[in-house]
């Protein structure tokens, strides 16, 4: 039974369970990309059907993940799948079973509030941007933003965080980031702001059919 129910696996190497970065991100992105597609409905069709789905599969998931056992997670399982050809990044799990019982309340309470209240409100819009912003900064960045909570509540230092950010160490010249480089980002977004500001009005325009073809609906 204790090989079914636990938290993390032992590694050897590694003094406490950890967790593999690589499967957990891409868990992230299949996650992200049910809840992006599902206001997507909500926004341009006003259909919440798809909403309810995905809140379902996110809070079976984190269920089982935090009160079962991270390998018999469906969207951890489809993702080790994913990256099995990748050499593990291994992370304490100790830390993100901390950032998923947060995701596992946000989860619940979209379950009360939208399945079985059928009620929307800003407290669902809130929650949902919450759960895109954490999945979307763990799959693209690999940054645990729930993880960021951990020392808050607990005394013992988090280890083998993602990229070591839990060592304290000086950083590579890769890593550095110039007065130059900085002041292209500026620059690249007084572009954007210019682009839109001089030409918002031309782009609005509905482009034109090249080739002067119309459609069969068109044409009827």
């Amino acid at each position: 039974m204790s090989k079914i129910i636990k938290f993390g696996e032992d590694v050897e190497g590694y003094n406490i369970p950890v967790l593999n970065e690589r499967e957990i991100r891409a868990a992230a992105g299949i996650l992200f990309l049910f809840i992006f597609i599902s206001l997507m409905q909500i926004m341009f069709k006003g259909n919440f059907l798809l909403i309810k789905y995905s809140i379902i599969i996110f809070l079976t998931d984190f269920i089982i993940r935090v009160f079962v056992n991270p390998k018999f997670s469906p969207t951890l399982i489809i993702s080790r799948l994913i990256v099995r050809n990748q050499v593990p990044e291994y992370v304490g799990a100790q830390q993100k079973k901390f950032a998923w019982i947060i995701g596992l309340v946000l989860a619940s309470t979209m379950f009360i509030l939208f399945v079985i209240v059928n009620a929307f409100s800003p407290i669902t819009g809130i929650i949902c941007l919450i759960c895109l912003i954490f999945l979307f900064f763990e799959s693209a960045f690999g940054i645990c933003l729930g993880c960021k909570f951990y020392s808050l509540f607990y005394k013992e230092k988090a280890q083998y965080c993602p990229g070591e950010v839990c060592d304290v160490k000086s950083k590579q010249d890769i890593q550095k980031t110039s007065k130059v480089q900085i002041l292209i980002v500026f620059g690249f977004f007084t572009f954007i702001f210019l682009t839109v500001f001089l030409f918002n009005d031309n782009f609005r325009v509905k482009p034109h059919n090249l080739f002067g073809i119309e459609s069969s609906s068109q044409s009827k």
